[in-house]
């Protein structure tokens, strides 16, 4: 559910804009994240969440927001660049193109093999739920999160936030050249503003929950996009550039903001509907924790020997199949392992369903995600060899 864009890195608090490059760390954080994910939903169907240290576990779902602030960053990167002369407008077409092709064949492959295979899931899959899982529409249709699919929601805020990038470029277009600095405020108040979605009395159907929307989460792309806008912007904050850059600060800042998520500032624990206000908390600590575990990565001229190696990197290319196939294989874990729901096996059920997602993560990759990317590249290239004979 992430983007795969190269993305430049800021080195120092003085030094020149860089031009587009790869940031390797940012491999690394996407997997931490696909990993966080899964310990959210292993700890909550094991019934770990309910131990002492459980309410932490049960909030490394905020592993969402770092996606979300990674996908900010790095689709928002090109038109900071652009708005700054450090490379051409990108091309909505082009960018939609490359969106569909590397999220939708993984995704729908997914569906129609939980939809077939997955008997809880198979046997309630009518055609209101097979049409709007595949259409990504299950946050807007009653009762169509179905077992081995119910982490998707965050899927379909995923592709909506793709799909409303262009037309936030088009209202920043004028936003150029001198009037570039213009860009952080203006990011940074569209973020703070949706932070009272949930307070909006927006009328929904019965089991449609509109906290579930874009809206809703756009602090946590709007953060990523801030950073997308101060790594070429040098004078933007340059006298905190060395602190936001620090990795052991900011870190530590991310880690309180998760300790004080895991209570009920957060939000209750389980599936209780929280109240209005603890959504904006919840909003505003995944802000800071996006914020904090990224902005070292792209602002700071530290090594991340960790995020950088060659394990981390593997992982960061399966990462989008871990999020598709982890919980398919934690829904069937339980009745092949002869395992009891809610009985506290936490560390056993973690490994088994980290050792069993792997590969299916990586054939995922190698035999449909890495593929499509491929073919759109073709299809850039015939496209532009196209452009030059005709020229």
């Amino acid at each position: 559910m992430t983007a795969t864009i190269p993305v430049p890195s800021e080195t120092t608090d003085v030094a020149p804009p860089r031009s587009r490059g790869f940031v390797p760390a940012l491999e690394g954080m996407r997997a931490m994240a696909a990993l966080g994910v899964i310990v959210t939903h292993v700890a909550f169907q094991t019934g770990a969440s309910s131990v002492s240290f459980g309410r932490i576990l049960e909030r490394f779902d905020m592993a969402v927001a770092v996606f979300f602030a990674l996908s900010g960053f790095l689709l928002w990167r090109p038109h900071a660049s652009a708005a700054r002369g450090f490379g051409p407008k990108p091309s909505t077409l082009r960018y939609l193109l490359h969106r569909g092709a590397r999220i939708l064949p993984a995704y729908w492959a997914v569906v129609v093999a939980v939809l077939i295979l997955l008997p809880n899931a198979a046997h309630t899959a009518g055609i209101r739920v097979w049409l709007s899982n595949l259409g990504l529409l299950q946050v807007f249709v009653p009762l169509t999160l179905t077992d081995g699919l119910t982490q998707m929601w965050s899927l379909s805020v995923e592709v909506a936030f793709y799909l409303v990038l262009p037309l936030f470029a088009f209202a920043l277009v004028r936003l150029r050249g001198d009037a570039a600095r213009y860009r952080v405020p203006v990011i940074a108040g569209f973020g703070l503003l949706f932070l009272g979605w949930n307070f909006l009395p927006v009328p929904t159907q019965d089991a449609i929950h509109a906290d579930n929307w874009l809206p809703a989460y756009l602090p946590w792309f709007a953060v990523g996009m801030l950073l997308a806008e101060l790594v070429d912007d040098p004078a933007a904050l340059s006298k905190w550039r060395r602190f936001l850059g620090n990795q052991r600060i900011m870190w530590s800042i991310a880690l309180v903001a998760l300790i004080f998520s895991a209570t009920d500032l957060g939000g209750p624990a389980g599936l209780t509907h929280a109240a209005p206000w603890q959504y904006v908390a919840k909003m505003v600590l995944g802000t800071v924790i996006g914020f904090g575990l990224i902005a070292p990565l792209v602002l700071g001229d530290g090594k991340h020997r960790w995020l950088q190696s060659r394990t981390a990197a593997t992982l960061g290319r399966w990462s989008y199949g871990i999020f598709l196939w982890h919980l398919a294989v934690l829904s069937i874990i339980f009745p092949v392992f002869g395992i009891l729901p809610f009985q506290r096996n936490f560390v056993f059920v973690l490994l088994l369903t980290v050792a069993l997602t792997l590969p299916l993560a990586a054939a995922s990759f190698a035999l449909i995600e890495d593929p499509a990317r491929r073919l759109a590249h073709r299809f850039d290239e015939a496209k532009l060899a196209g452009e030059k004979n005709a020229a």
